[in-house]
């Protein structure tokens, strides 16, 4: 599939093409807009709502994938493991439930179409409450009243409304910032002055760039294949097909995907769709029989297509230890 003008433009901008430039003028209203609205929240003019419980801010400062996801679903298992009761809220990108659906509380049997695909991925992979809501506090609330007692808000740290306990940055180690400009000229969604408000920056991979100070790394870790058609698990390696596979990938970053499956030794036909891409039948019908493999969010959104001789690859976030250290010292004053 050829880029859209979405793509073409995120890859400029991470790029750095020179003719950005010309939207010098837009991105200097954006980061007045941007500074207000922050200044609002802070300032008291506009309402943060605070939970009687901790809550952790896990985020970007860029547009496109940057792994963001699969570090969510392992603090969410992390928090499990030390005895906390986590709960993810979410705005649920790619969903669009009536009104009066919201809070909405997902399953693995929520469809795509009301929850994004993310939300119900984070469900299958950690088994803890997860809520939909674009009122963050309202979902919020809604995850206080099935118990929980500390709270993951899932790409939320532009939802000022929420209050926060820690906030987390997420960045892709290979494209770092881009040309460090903000929108329409650049892929931030802050200024960059916004990492030294932050608690800690999470790198994905081996950095292309000179890491702030305090940095943590983290990679995404293969852990095994799951068929699409029945949810049977099988070893990463020897993998349970052969030859060459057809790779799909509708994320913020489908050449990571690629990468990734060519060092496992695959030999990839490369399909890159938009972020959160809506497959049909047509998209995957390649006439042949080869292997169909996909990420676990494009795998939410292909349950339903019966698909035959299709994989998941299943990864995991593997901290570096210092932060995990970090982190539970933090947690510890949480309590």
């Amino acid at each position: 599939m050829r880029p859209g003008l979405g793509e073409r433009w995120l890859r400029a901008a991470y790029e750095g093409a020179a003719w950005l430039k010309l939207l010098s003028p837009l991105e200097a209203l954006y980061r007045w807009v941007v500074t207000r609205r922050a200044a609002a929240y802070r300032d008291g003019r506009r309402r943060v709502w605070r939970a009687e419980v901790p809550v952790i801010v896990v985020g970007n400062v860029t547009l496109g994938g940057t792994g963001k996801s699969p570090l969510v679903a392992w603090l969410a298992r992390h928090l499990c493991d030390g005895g906390w009761r986590p709960g993810i809220v979410s705005r649920g990108y790619g969903g669009k439930a009536e009104r009066q659906s919201y809070p909405l509380h997902v399953t693995i049997h929520t469809p795509i179409s009301q929850s994004g695909d993310e939300p119900r991925m984070l469900v299958r992979q950690t088994g803890v409450p997860v809520v939909v809501d674009p009122d963050r506090p309202r979902g919020a609330r809604a995850l206080l009243a099935q118990g929980c007692d500390i709270l993951l808000s899932d790409d939320g740290l532009q939802h000022l409304a929420l209050g926060r306990d820690i906030e987390l940055v997420v960045v892709d180690g290979a494209r770092g910032f881009g040309n460090r400009r903000c929108l329409p000229a650049g892929p931030l969604r802050e200024p960059l002055s916004r990492l030294s408000e932050v608690d800690a920056l999470l790198i994905n991979g081996a950095p292309t760039f000179e890491p702030p100070d305090g940095a943590w790394t983290f990679r995404l870790m293969p852990v095994r294949w799951r068929s699409l058609e029945n949810g049977v698990a099988c070893p990463l390696d020897p993998p349970p097909f052969e030859g060459a596979v057809h790779a799909v990938a509708g994320i913020g970053n489908p050449g990571r995907f690629f990468a990734t499956l060519e060092a496992l030794g695959l030999q990839v036909k490369a399909h890159a769709f938009p972020d959160h891409h809506r497959f049909t039948p047509r998209d995957l019908g390649f006439g042949d029989t080869l292997p169909v493999v996909m990420t676990a969010k494009d795998a939410e959104k292909c349950d339903t297509l019966a698909l035959k001789n299709a994989w998941v690859l299943e990864v995991e976030a593997a901290p570096e230890p210092a932060f995990v250290a970090w982190l539970d010292r933090r947690l510890a004053g949480l309590r």
